[in-house]
Parts: structure tokens; C-alpha cells; sequence
């Protein structure tokens, strides 16, 4: 399953749960999402997209929680939020009425600078599983913020859209922290377990994950870091007023 841990990332409906700390999930699938960029290679970088930059060097372990911020503060509302990359933004909108838990806790996260200069650890690409998996400040796939909570608005049939974005775990449906991953191209994962948690989609910054997509996994293959490396510098979000 997609798991917060770094194990591979399944093709079969077992492996494609495995992004836990190298894993991903998602609830319904949201709406107006952006293009699918190709599927990963180990060809170069694609010079045509995003120029990046050097990545910062990895923080190590992020801060730690006793517990995760109410679902209250988040509850039926919209934000948005741009993630600075040394690729470019990728800008998310976040469902506060689908998954409050979720945003809440990401929104925490965010502005804590929780993931202050942490890689984006995993890149996988095949027929049924093209993510980008993001979140662990030790870059290892191990990490979180010391809490963890249920799956939220995990879709039934499995399906995760191009530009969904949802919460990686373990086998543990309660291990939901941190780390998130980003749907590059249309993507089904096993519904054994309850599913991944959607609680956003991408509306700006798909040419960022074409350009990382394409680039490939380091060393060839179908999953593992990417060989572009893309790390989050900064996390800013605001909330959307009606």
C-alpha cells in the first residue's frame, strides 16, 4: 500500500498500497485537475520544463506532535496552498469539507514549517500507480509528526485522478501524518484497508510534475527517488473566503 515507510510502491493492487511513508491515497476524486504529464523514464531531465535548482540539504527529523490539531478548525472550509519547490510552485487546493481532519493537520504542518528543505523521497510510474510522494523531513520515508489519524474521503472504487493529491500511510488506516503524494497521471489503488485519504487537488504547477515525471526514477526502474531532484523549501497556505 502507499505507505508512509518507504517500501515499493505495488503494481499489483497490494504493491500500489505500499507508499506509505512511501505510500498514497486518496478520498473522491477531485475536479479540475490538471494534465497528465508523461510517465516516468530514465531518460535526462526534461530541459523543456521547470528549471531547478540545487536542493537544500536534508533537515533530518521534522518536530514532533502529542496529538493532531482539531478537524474543527479546517471543517468546511477551502484553502489554498502554494508549495515552493526548487522546481517551481506546485499550488493545491484543499477540501476542508471533504476531509477537515486531513486539512487541518496540514495546514498545522504548514505553518509550522514542518516541512522546511524536505525531498520529495519517491517517484513511481506504470499503468496503475504515477505518483509523486512527498512529506518526510528525513527524506527517508520513515518519518512523521508524531501523530496519526483515520482515512477521510478515500474514493471506493480506487480510482485517483491526474492532480489528485492524498495521504500516504502504513497498513494502519489511523497512521495518516505527513507525508502526501501528488497524482501525476489517472492511477488505481486496491481498496483493501479503506483506501488513501483525498483531501486536495493540484490547480497550479502541473508542468513542475510533468518536468519531474519525466525526468524519470534515479537509476532507471519504476520506482525510487527521482532523478530530478525536487525538494519543498516552503509551504504557504491561505484560506479562500466565499
Amino acid at each position: 500500500m502507499l505507505r508512509r515507510r518507504r517500501s515499493s510502491v505495488m503494481t499489483s493492487a497490494a504493491l500500489l498500497l505500499a507508499l506509505g511513508m512511501s505510500g498514497c491515497a486518496t478520498g473522491e476524486a477531485p475536479s479540475g485537475a490538471a494534465d497528465s504529464p508523461a510517465s516516468p523514464s530514465s531518460a535526462p531531465p526534461d530541459k523543456s520544463g521547470p528549471d531547478c535548482t540545487e536542493p537544500p540539504k536534508t533537515p533530518g527529523a521534522g518536530k514532533s506532535y502529542d496529538k493532531a490539531p482539531s478537524a474543527a478548525t479546517a471543517k468546511g472550509k477551502t484553502f489554498t496552498a502554494t508549495i515552493k519547490t526548487n522546481c517551481g510552485d506546485i499550488v493545491l487546493e484543499l477540501d476542508g469539507k471533504k476531509a477537515p481532519q486531513t486539512v487541518a493537520s496540514f495546514v498545522k504542518l504548514a505553518d509550522d514549517d514542518y516541512w522546511k528543505n524536505s525531498p520529495c523521497h519517491r517517484l513511481t510510474g506504470g499503468s496503475s500507480l504515477s505518483v509523486l510522494q512527498c512529506g518526510d523531513p528525513t527524506g527517508e520515508g520513515n518519518g512523521d509528526p508524531g501523530y496519526g489519524y483515520g482515512i477521510e474521503n478515500a474514493p471506493e472504487d480506487g480510482s485517483y485522478p491526474k492532480g489528485t493529491v492524498a495521504m500516504a500511510r502504513t497498513q494502519d488506516p489511523n497512521s495518516n501524518g505527513g507525508q502526501f503524494f501528488l497524482v501525476y497521471a489517472d492511477s488505481q489503488l486496491p481498496t483493501d484497508g479503506g483506501g488513501y485519504s483525498i483531501f486536495a487537488k493540484v490547480v497550479g504547477g502541473s508542468d513542475v510534475l510533468q518536468s519531474i515525471a519525466t525526468a524519470g526514477v534515479e537509476g532507471g526502474g519504476g520506482d525510487g527517488p527521482p532523478q530530478q531532484p525536487i525538494s519543498i523549501l516552503s509551504v504557504n497556505v491561505t484560506e479562500k473566503k466565499a
